[in-house]
């Protein structure tokens, strides 16, 4: 067996600026795949710099807005998703507080509408802010990869979760991960070995440096089959506080020789996606 990664650069559309950043690391070849926020307001000219590529976005599934920015509405606008001004809450507890399952599948439904109606046909999904997982109150991981394979869908969960949580899940959230990698197999849908992304802030990281030393060791980490290292990049304008830092850190790590040269001479194959 082979050890191969999935490069992703999450949140196309979130913003003008991150945009631009994801379209430059995918045009310089940098990385292998993107996820598209269909509810943002710039996700229409997301959606055109992407089709100039030749590049098709994986659909990432969003149920809540983003810190900083005007919050984003729903397509569906199914009413356990929203606040009381028809908005999607930036904070994912009160999601997954009050959101029911028709209304997640709706949603994901009408994203999926919205990017196919752009001559977007994906062929995988993901979690925005990992709100279908169950980390914030309720679990819509049934339902998603139910919906996957209704879909033919391939869906970012990671058969071994622990090097994106950083330590052994509880009992709990143990048992509930195992019955959902068994549904995925059981339905078919194609699933990562793994998943990693840096969840430290700046000031817990301190420099680029310590930032590129995790990530270096992430790769000398992966596992043999398909895993997916996922970023995201941007410009520190884009984003506003101490994550605009780390987003601009990320960015400059894709294209950083250090990284490229640990790509070759860890033997890793870069590929664009974990399903046959």
């Amino acid at each position: 067996m082979t050890r191969r990664v999935v490069i992703t650069a999450d949140d196309l559309g979130r913003e003008a600026g991150t945009t631009e950043v994801i379209v430059a690391l995918l045009a310089e070849g940098h990385v292998t795949a993107t996820t598209l926020i269909c509810v943002s307001p710039a996700a229409e000219r997301a959606a055109s710099r992407v089709r100039e590529l030749g590049v098709v976005p994986r659909l990432h599934v969003t149920l809540t807005s983003e810190r900083g920015l005007p919050r984003w509405r729903p397509l569906d606008g199914a009413a356990s998703l929203v606040d009381p001004d028809g908005t999607l809450s930036d904070d994912p507890f009160a999601l997954g507080a009050r959101g029911e399952a028709h209304d997640v599948v709706r949603e994901a439904d009408a994203q999926l509408h919205w990017m196919r109606e752009r001559n977007l046909v994906p062929v995988a999904a993901d979690s925005h802010a990992g709100t279908l997982y169950g980390l914030h109150g309720r679990s819509w991981l049934a339902e998603a990869l139910d919906w996957c394979a209704r879909h033919g869908f391939a869906f970012r969960l990671p058969r071994d979760p622990e090097p994106y949580v950083g330590a052994p899940l509880p009992p709990g959230l143990a048992a509930a991960h195992e019955r959902a990698v068994a549904l995925a197999d059981a339905l078919g849908v194609s699933i990562p070995q793994t998943i990693a992304t840096n969840r430290r802030t700046a000031s817990e990281l301190g420099a680029y440096e310590r930032l590129r030393d995790d990530y270096l060791r992430r790769l000398a980490a992966l596992p043999e089959g398909t895993s997916e290292l996922f970023l995201h990049p941007s410009s520190e304008d884009a984003v506003t506080g101490p994550d605009g830092v780390v987003r601009t850190w990320e960015a400059r790590l894709l294209r950083d020789p250090v990284w490229l040269d640990a790509l070759e001479s860890e033997g890793v194959e870069v590929v664009g996606g974990w399903w046959p």
